[in-house]
C-alpha cells in the first residue's frame, strides 16, 4: 500500500522472492504506467520492474483476499489511510510496516498506530527496518534488513517471503528497538546534513553519527528496547547508511538547511518525503516525557523551527560539558 520509492522497491523484492503482490498507488496515471511499462518513472526511473508486478489505484481490489498488508505510506498519513481502508482490510491479515517515523501529537510508533486503528495484536504486526536505501535495492545491489515481530512464526514467514539472492532479512523480536532506530536515525541524518551543508568534514560527521547512536540507545533503553538492537542493522547499520549516502533524502534535506535555506523552501523543492523533518519534534517530546537527554535532536528541532541559528547550532553541539565516554552515555 504505497507506490513511492520504497513501496515499489519492496514490492519488487517480494516478487523476486516468489511472493505474489499487488501494489496500490493513489494516482491512476502512475499505476497505469507501472502496468504498461513495468517502470515507476516518478520514483525509480530506469528500473525495470518484474512483469508479474501489477498495480491498481483501487484499494478494495488490492486488499481483497490479502493475507499480508504491507504499509508504505508517509508516516504522518498512516492513521488517515488506515481509517479510510478500515472496512476493506481482510479479517486476520498481518500488517507489515515499512515506515520510519513517530506520529505527531500522539508520539506513537507506526506499529502502535496500526494497532490503534485496526485492533490487531502484536502477533499480527511486523516491522521491516535496516540500511535499505531503496534505489540500490531496486538495482538489486546486495543489502540486508531486519524483520521485527513479537511473534516468531510471523517473523520467520516474512523472512521467507522477502528473501532473495540480493536481499537478506534477519529476524528480531525487538519491535520497539527496530522502530526507534529507524525513526531517530532520520533526525540524526538531518543533523549530519546540516553540518555537511555548513562545510564541516568527516570528523564532524563521525562524531554526530557516534553520539547520535548514543542518543538513540538512551531513548530505546527508556522505552524498553533491547540495547543490543542498536548495534545491529536496524540501529548502527541504518544510521550509517542514512547519514553517509547522497541517496538519503533526510541527509539531503539537512544539507539544504545547512546551506541556509528555510525549511519551507527545502520542502517545496523536495519530491521525496524526509520523514525526519516531521518526526523530529515528536521524538523530542517522547524523549522529554521520559527524561532522556538528546542534545543532537534538540538542536535539529531548534534549527527546524528557527529558534536556533546555524552558528548557534555548531556552538551548542560542541560546548556541552566534558564527561567520560561509555556505551549509551
Amino acid at each position: 500500500m504505497g507506490a513511492g520509492m520504497w513501496g515499489t522497491t519492496f514490492a519488487q523484492v517480494l516478487c523476486d522472492a516468489g511472493t505474489p503482490v499487488t501494489l496500490w498507488g493513489r494516482r491512476p496515471d502512475l499505476v497505469a504506467t507501472i502496468n504498461a511499462r513495468h517502470e515507476n518513472p516518478d520514483y525509480l526511473p530506469g528500473i525495470t520492474l518484474p512483469a508479474e508486478l501489477t498495480a491498481s489505484a483501487e484499494a478494495a481490489r488490492v486488499l481483497d483476499g490479502a493475507d499480508l498488508v504491507v504499509l508504505a505510506v508517509p508516516a504522518q498519513t498512516l492513521r488517515h489511510h488506515l481509517g479510510t481502508w478500515h472496512d476493506l482490510l481482510p479479517p486476520g491479515a498481518a500488517f507489515v510496516s515499512l515506515m520510519k517515523g513517530i506520529e505527531l501529537g500522539t508520539q506513537e510508533r507506526m506499529s502502535e498506530v496500526i494497532a490503534d486503528v485496526t485492533g490487531a495484536g502484536p502477533d499480527r504486526i511486523a516491522v521491516i527496518s535496516g540500511p535499505n536505501l531503496a534505489r540500490e535495492i531496486a538495482e538489486r545491489q546486495h543489502a540486508a534488513t531486519v524483520v521485527a515481530c513479537a511473534d516468531d512464526t510471523l517473523a520467520k514467514r516474512l523472512q521467507q517471503d522477502c528473501h532473495t539472492p540480493y536481499f537478506r532479512p534477519y529476524t528480531n523480536p525487538d519491535v520497539i528497538g527496530c522502530e526507534l532506530g529507524g525513526a531517530v536515525k532520520n533526525v540524526i541524518a538531518l543533523g549530519v546534513g546540516i553540518a555537511v551543508g555548513m562545510g564541516c568534514g568527516d570528523n564532524t560527521r563521525a562524531t554526530l553519527i557516534t553520539r547520535g547512536l548514543a542518543e538513540i540507545t538512551r531513548l530505546g533503553a527508556a522505552l524498553g528496547a533491547d540495547e543490543y538492537t542498536f548495534a545491529g542493522l536496524a540501529g548502527l547499520g541504518d544510521l550509517v547508511a542514512t547519514c553517509s549516502s547522497p541517496l538519503s533524502r533526510n541527509r539531503a534535506f539537512g544539507e539544504m538547511l545547512g546551506r541556509g535555506m528555510a525549511v519551507a523552501d527545502v520542502a517545496a523543492v523536495t519530491t521525496q518525503v524526509a520523514e525526519g523533518a516531521k518526526s523530529a519534534e515528536p521524538i523530542l517530546d517522547l524523549a522529554r516525557s521520559h527524561a532522556v537527554e538528546m542534545p543532537i535532536i534538540e538542536v535539529v528541532v531548534g534549527v527546524m523551527h528557527g529558534r536556533v541559528t546555524l552558528g548557534q547550532a555548531a556552538m551548542l553541539l560542541t560546548s556541552r560539558s566534558a564527561k567520560p565516554e561509555r556505551y549509551g552515555v
